[in-house]
């Protein structure tokens, strides 16, 4: 089993999902996130004063997957996330060495 943990632009999640579920994939978590890389961040103007806006808004897909559906799930987010401007994300793939769900005590694939 692998996880995979998607860092995209906040108007992506909804293509994001649709992709994801195109292949199959029944369940996601996603949270709301604030960061940088080399976007940095901007500048803004409020009411005539000039501030610098360090952490951009940013999603955090995390899902975790059998083995023989990583390459599939990795190439629909990429696919329905990209824009080809800078700061369009991230995909961390990480191994998971158990799962278990806690209502019924499944462990491993039958968890996921």
């Amino acid at each position: 089993m692998k996880k995979i943990e998607a860092i995209i632009k906040p108007f992506k999640l909804d293509e994001v999902k649709e992709a994801l579920h195109e292949i199959g994939l029944q369940g996601i978590t996603v949270t709301e996130a604030k960061g940088f890389g080399r976007q940095k961040g901007h500048t803004e103007l409020y009411r005539g004063a000039e501030y610098v806006v360090d952490f951009l808004p940013k999603v955090k897909i995390e899902l975790v997957i059998d083995d023989n559906l990583v390459e599939r799930a990795i190439e629909a987010i990429q696919t329905a996330a990209h824009t080809g401007r800078i700061g369009d994300g991230k995909i961390f793939v990480s191994t998971i060495e158990e799962a278990i769900r806690i209502r019924t005590g499944e462990r491993g694939t039958d968890a996921i």
